[in-house]
């Protein structure tokens, strides 16, 4: 067909030298509501600072709890009437509502582990109240050898490694990034199409990694079963979240994995997780619009951990770091290392807001502190004896600051049976007042014990 077929001739043209007085007319002008606003709960350090705990609390308000990101490197303790739940790719709001997951990437085996496991404990119901997004990739068993393959190759050339759980998550994101990975709808659709490009991709794989070696047929059995069990908890997640973000009134809760100095783009890089731990991850991962974030929460202990390789300013290496991780039975969830722990640290807190924009803070594990004569805040960083105004992006550089630190006396008496405010003891409250002073954010809840009934609402 000759091009100026298809070019309009000068009648059909409409002329825009003299454009129409009123711009906007006959454009239908949207709706100034704009849904169900969606609370968000983040960690604010380097994971582990009692989200799920958090979730589990405001769950029992909520209508639909959404994980948004990460896998099953992910580990959350929930105690609900004495039974303790870990839950990894489930989300900690299962015991409650109806959960989705969606931008997470799946481990079947392990999920249907994971809930088998809960099972024993009494969860009941749950692949009725759990949504897995079509779009969701998936992680596959070489995944995990690959992730271990690596560690192992890193230590090799650069002494060192980076600390991951091995449960596959970067890979699987690699593969996602490189446009070769598979999601559920995949696996849901015409398994032969899935099978060849599950064969594709491990031998891609295998001409990466020499030592690699898949059963492919026996992967792609147990794949087509997992893949059956799945098939009525899939939905179409953006569809799904639509609705439940322009239907009825509903109360939704989205819950962050590991935490702010995990992120991909800001966090303690290389020693960081493989995708967005902050606000942004919850718009990109359940494809939601960002002015439908509502209430921020951020989630951080009364003192700092970290699991894994990387730099820790306020660490202590010495007693004090030993009662912290002693008393705060600090162990991973996911990998059963011992996490290593120091003082609380307000120049990291201050980053993870600034990323984030906390409208409030749930404050965890104060009782932990109970027993110390005196109690360390970092609340700056120096640099040759000079103050830095910033968290610094390069890790040789945090690793040499030097933390200024406040101190405070510690107020020696037991406050686990505190459920006000006013159970605490003035040296706690003192403490608790400086740290939502110094971060500009205010304090919502104060966690001191295990359990939902241990978090003292400030409002």
């Amino acid at each position: 067909m000759p091009l100026s077929s298809t070019m309009p001739t000068s009648k059909d043209h409409k002329s825009y030298t003299n454009p129409p007085s009123n711009p906007t007319q006959g454009l239908k002008r949207p709706r100034n509501d704009t849904g169900n606003k969606v609370t968000v709960v983040l960690g604010a350090q380097w994971g582990d600072e009692g989200k799920g705990k958090v979730v589990d609390l405001l769950a029992t308000e909520s209508d639909l709890v959404c994980r948004c990101q990460g896998g099953n490197n992910a580990g959350h303790t929930v105690v609900v009437e004495g039974k303790e739940y870990d839950f990894h790719l489930l989300p900690s709001g299962i015991i409650n509502p109806k959960s989705i997951c969606n931008g997470v990437v799946i481990h079947l085996p392990g999920l249907f582990e994971e809930a088998e496991n809960n099972e024993k404990k009494g969860l009941k119901g749950w692949e009725k109240r759990l949504i897995v997004s079509d779009r969701a990739h998936l992680v596959f068993d070489f995944h995990q050898v690959v992730d271990g393959i690596q560690e192992t190759q890193r230590q090799a050339t650069e002494g060192k490694i980076i600390g991951t759980t091995k449960k596959g998550i970067g890979p699987t994101y690699a593969s996602k990034a490189s446009r070769i990975g598979l999601r559920v709808c995949d696996l849901l659709g015409d398994f032969k199409e899935f099978s060849t490009k599950f064969k594709n991709l491990v031998k891609q794989y295998q001409s990466m990694y020499s030592s690699l070696t898949v059963d492919t047929e026996s992967q792609l059995k147990k794949l087509k079963e997992y893949g059956e069990r799945l098939r009525p908890m899939v939905r179409d997640g953006v569809y799904y979240m639509y609705e439940a973000l322009h239907g009825p009134p509903k109360r939704i809760l989205v819950e962050g994995a590991n935490a702010a100095l995990l992120d991909i783009d800001f966090g303690t890089y290389p020693f960081v997780t493989s995708s967005n731990c902050t606000v942004g991850g919850a718009c990109t991962g359940l494809g939601i619009p960002p002015l439908n974030i509502g209430e921020v929460y951020g989630v951080s202990k009364a003192y700092t951990t970290r699991v894994g390789i990387g730099a820790f300013p306020t660490e202590q290496l010495n007693a004090t770091g030993e009662l912290l991780q002693t008393r705060g039975h600090e162990v991973g969830v996911t990998t059963g290392r011992k996490r290593r722990c120091g003082w609380l640290d307000l120049v990291i807190l201050k980053y993870a807001h600034m990323i984030n924009g906390f409208t409030a803070i749930a404050l965890t594990k104060l009782d932990i502190l109970d027993v110390l004569d005196e109690i360390k805040v970092g609340v700056a960083y120096k640099i040759n004896g000079k103050r830095i105004p910033h968290f610094p992006a390069n890790m040789e550089l945090l690793h040499k600051v030097e933390v200024e630190y406040e101190t405070f006396p510690g107020w020696k008496s037991d406050t686990s049976a505190a459920r006000k405010w006013n159970n605490l003891p003035q040296k706690a409250q003192n403490y608790i007042r400086f740290v939502e002073n110094h971060i500009g954010v205010p304090i919502k809840w104060v966690g001191v014990g295990k359990s939902r009934e241990c978090m003292i609402q400030m409002f």
